[in-house]
């Protein structure tokens, strides 16, 4: 459990958190939210002990690790991908050389009657048992198995990791800290890097993962398929609701309905007290009521409506210029890197207005195609064209990455700017969020998604009749992911947009070309189409091997006789007439079930009770985080464990009952 008190940062004189207090408990699923730039990766370095607040404090449970996975990081590693992924079982490989270690000395030993002989017997004992508990005998089995949940196949555990690009170091990375399995895990944004299978396997991860996860996402099917609690960071505090992200939305704009229409009603009640005071206060009949108006107005607990950010990027796309019915055309398109082979086979045709997607694991050739179609790349094999004047718009997966760090907001877009475009170079900016000292900022101190903000602006300097957008939403915040869908959804050009984002994609687009195992293969329909053709197909395939393998082993032997449409022979009857003996054992066997239904009702009741503590406990620290001390989270921790115990002993029981019963 991580206990966060009166937390403050300032930047350059700018207050990012003022006084932030909640608390992260065993088991939390936290999606924290914000728009960009409202400090939630600030908030992760802190609480992962990467970065110092300038005032409050963090209190984090004795023996709680955490783990944590930052949005960007550049890993220094020359091990292979598995090599690298078994770094994260340093601690049990230390108490395997503990073990040896032990085990060497107690075989050079000959004092087997002494106490120091028994107490180091003990010692192997106690550290066998810690590696058992640790998966330390199956550690390769349980890195292949995220490995490959996170989208690596069995040919890429032996190579270097420096062969992969930045985003499958990051997945390495990722599988690390899922390996590790620290009591406290936080995410900052880890669905940027993995395709749509992938997410959908961290998802099923997540949802039985026994500790506590906080994560930084954009990604709102994400959050709500994971999380069951959302902190938002706003203006500078938070608001905290124990539901999903899309949950809570619909309860804070219900709470600021009620507040808005409480606050609208007292201010007529005001209104109507202050005309009384001023109408008869100097009116000798009237005098008395109207000082006990005021003295009622002076007393009245004013309603105050939550403090609320609604910025978000504001913008449309220009008219497009007319193109050719056909835009892009491609047959027999193909791409290799000397013998390997990224995709081939690929024909398509693109028309004038269409929205596509393109979908498929990482380094499957959705971006490749993408430089195919700007020009990037001309070394492929097949045939390829563009349409009669067609003018492409490009964003690029690392185009954020490519601004230029040392220059400023305005003289980003300034130095593309041309024609009566640089006289409207702020209003731009200001439909983008940059506005007053903002756009004097160096690029380089932007957040992520203010870098993706600009690098989106510049789209906008001229009209253009084909997008073709390579993952725009990475680092966009909800509100202004929503506005570029609907920018993009009124967009009268052609798009193809490559994303693994789920709730992005739906409904903007109507053709999906995947791109899996060097194959391009054309659904219909926008991604909740092709997901459920994905997942028909993956059912029929397991049938199939199912039914291959049933088909080439051994019949069970109850089978073995059975002849279709005949029916077979019912058992014997038993007889049910019981010896003394057994009728003797029958009545120990009853008396034994009620002493243990009587030890599993008292457990409840325990239980029952100590659940209730920790819950009042949670209310208080939640209510006032100050009351979390050291003392207060150790009584907290004796409290859950004991219920954890005696819940074990519950279950015992429990599977004892169902064996005599």
């Amino acid at each position: 459990m991580i206990s966060i008190n009166k937390l403050s940062v300032s930047f350059s004189g700018n207050t990012l958190f003022d006084e932030l207090s909640f608390i992260i408990k065993d088991k939390d699923r936290i999606g924290l939210t914000g728009k960009n730039g409202a400090g939630k990766s600030t908030l992760l370095k802190i609480l992962a002990g990467r970065q110092e607040p300038d005032g409050g404090s963090i209190v984090v449970t004795s023996g709680h690790e955490i783990g944590y996975l930052p949005q960007e990081m550049i890993p220094d590693s020359s091990r292979s991908v598995l090599d690298e992924a078994l770094t994260a079982f340093d601690k049990i490989r230390a108490l395997e050389a503990t073990i040896q270690r032990l085990t060497d000395e107690l075989a050079e030993r000959t004092d087997y009657e002494s106490e120091d002989y028994h107490r180091l017997i003990d010692r192997l004992s106690e550290a066998n048992e810690r590696f058992t508990l640790l998966g330390g005998s199956h550690q390769e089995a349980e890195a292949e198995k995220i490995l490959l949940g996170l989208g690596f196949r069995h040919s890429d555990f032996a190579r270097p990791i420096t062969e992969f690009s930045s985003g499958w170091q990051m997945r390495v990375e990722l599988a690390k800290i899922l390996l590790k399995r620290p009591e406290i895990m936080l995410l900052d944004e880890p669905t940027n890097h993995l395709d749509i299978e992938s997410i959908e396997w961290l998802e099923d991860f997540l949802q039985t993962y026994a500790g506590a996860v906080v994560i930084v996402s954009h990604d709102r099917k994400f959050l709500d398929h994971v999380t069951k609690r959302t902190i938002e960071i706003v203006l500078g505090h938070i608001e905290d609701y124990n539901v999903s992200y899309s949950e809570y939305v619909i309860q804070r704009e219900e709470r600021r309905s009620i507040q808005q229409n409480a606050y609208n009603n007292q201010q007529k009640e005001i209104e109507n007290i202050e005309r009384f005071i001023e109408r008869f206060r100097y009116k000798a009949t009237k005098a008395r009521q109207a000082q006990s108006r005021l003295k009622l107005l002076d007393k009245m607990e004013r309603v105050e409506i939550d403090e609320f950010d609604r910025s978000s990027i504001a913008f449309r796309f220009a008219p497009a210029p007319h193109s050719g019915r056909v835009v892009l055309h491609g047959e027999q398109l193909g791409k290799y890197y000397g013998e390997k082979r990224i995709f081939e086979g690929l024909d398509l045709t693109v028309e004038r207005g269409e929205k596509v997607a393109l979908v498929g694991r990482n380094g499957e050739g959705k971006s490749t195609f993408s430089k195919i179609a700007v020009g990037e790349i001309t070394d492929y094999r097949g045939r390829f064209e563009l349409g009669h004047a067609v003018k492409i718009g490009y964003f690029a997966q690392n185009q954020a990455a490519l601004l230029d760090g040392n220059k400023t907001v305005f003289e980003t877009i300034d130095e593309i700017a041309v024609g009566e475009v640089r006289t409207r170079i702020r209003n731009i900016l200001g439909c983008f969020l940059f506005s007053g000292e903002d756009t004097e900022k160096k690029v380089k101190v932007l957040s992520g998604g203010e870098k993706t903000r600009l690098a989106i602006a510049k789209l906008l300097l001229e009209p253009v009749n084909l997008l073709i957008l390579d993952e725009p939403t990475n680092h966009l915040d909800m509100r202004s992911k929503d506005i570029l869908k609907n920018a993009l959804l009124q967009y009268d050009g052609t798009l193809v947009v490559v994303s693994h984002d789920r709730d992005f994609l739906e409904g903007l687009t109507t053709k999906v070309y995947e791109f899996r195992d060097g194959r391009v293969r054309l659904h219909l329909g926008d991604v909740n189409d092709f997901l459920a053709d994905r997942k028909i197909e993956r059912l029929q395939e397991l049938e199939r091997t199912d039914t291959s393998k049933a088909g080439a082993g051994k019949q069970p032997q109850q089978n073995a006789n059975k002849q279709p449409g005949k029916p077979q022979a019912a058992p014997p009857p038993v007889n049910k007439a019981g010896s003394a003996q057994e009728r003797e054992q029958q009545k120990r066997n009853e008396r034994e079930l009620r002493k243990i239904r009587n030890a599993i009702e008292k457990l409840e009741a325990e239980i029952t009770a100590l659940e209730a503590e920790l819950a009042d406990m949670d209310k208080v620290f939640i209510a006032d985080a100050s009351q979390c001390t050291v003392e207060n989270c150790r009584i907290y921790e004796e409290k859950k464990n004991s219920a954890a115990q005696k819940t074990d002993e519950w279950a015992a029981l429990q599977e004892k009952l169902a064996s005599l019963s």
